[in-house]
């Protein structure tokens, strides 16, 4: 599974080793040093994968993020220091798939990689349409409609609708939740899922479509769904 993958490190160091392990994967990487020239690059190069540290000079890599998801899809792997429950969830809701904390081990880092590159292209490979009501889900192109209105998503967000509507009507628990969404990352609190579901309800508006089954967890609502 190579890929083309765009790196963003102003610490040279910590860039040559991610380089050297990203590359003995077999992927094509591309290194920048601040936040300017990750724009440029990604929109010039179009990579499959970004690995993006958040300190980084012009530009950070939290508007880097923000900037990009309102253009492209592109996977977006934050690096931080900021171990912060709240700052995580900050990096997630600009629309980071998912983020690893300093220090952490370039092996952890290319196993993360791996999931995202299959997460990306397993969605690329079976895009799908979901109808429940006046709510309509296009996972190929990324697309959330309620009443003909576009819906604006995170990553995270967009994967946990997504999830829900594979089987309307199934409770999903919140560990199931983290499991599929965020990966491997254990030190994702369940509490962290309460927060994105509530800002799924907010932007989705008053219909009842993300139900809670007290207790256990969240289902989409089953009336009248289609695929």
């Amino acid at each position: 599974m190579t890929a083309r993958i765009l790196v963003a490190e102003d610490d040279v160091k910590q860039a040559g080793l991610i380089r050297i392990y990203l590359e003995r994967e077999g992927h094509d990487v591309q290194v920048v040093g601040d936040g300017r020239s990750a724009l440029e690059r990604a929109r010039g190069s179009r990579p499959d994968l970004i690995v993006l540290d958040v300190m980084m000079p012009t530009v950070d890599g939290l508007d880097v993020t923000r900037i990009l998801r309102a253009e492209s899809d592109v996977p977006i792997l934050l690096l931080t220091a900021r171990a912060t429950e709240e700052d995580m969830l900050l990096g997630l809701d600009l629309g980071a798939d998912d983020y690893l904390t300093k220090p952490y081990s370039p092996r952890e880092l290319t196993a993360r990689v791996r999931v995202l590159l299959r997460r990306a292209r397993g969605s690329a490979a079976t895009p799908t349409v979901f109808r429940v009501g006046e709510l309509v889900i296009d996972t190929a192109r990324f697309e959330v409609r309620v009443a003909g209105e576009p819906v604006v998503l995170t990553g995270k967000e967009f994967a946990i609708l997504s999830m829900l509507a594979e089987d309307p009507g199934r409770v999903f628990t919140r560990v199931q939740i983290i499991d599929r969404v965020f990966g491997f990352d254990r030190t994702v609190l369940q509490r962290t899922v309460d927060a994105h579901v509530m800002n799924l309800r907010k932007k989705m508006g008053p219909g009842e479509y993300v139900e809670t089954v007290y207790g256990r967890g969240y289902r989409l609502s089953d009336g009248a769904a289609e695929r």
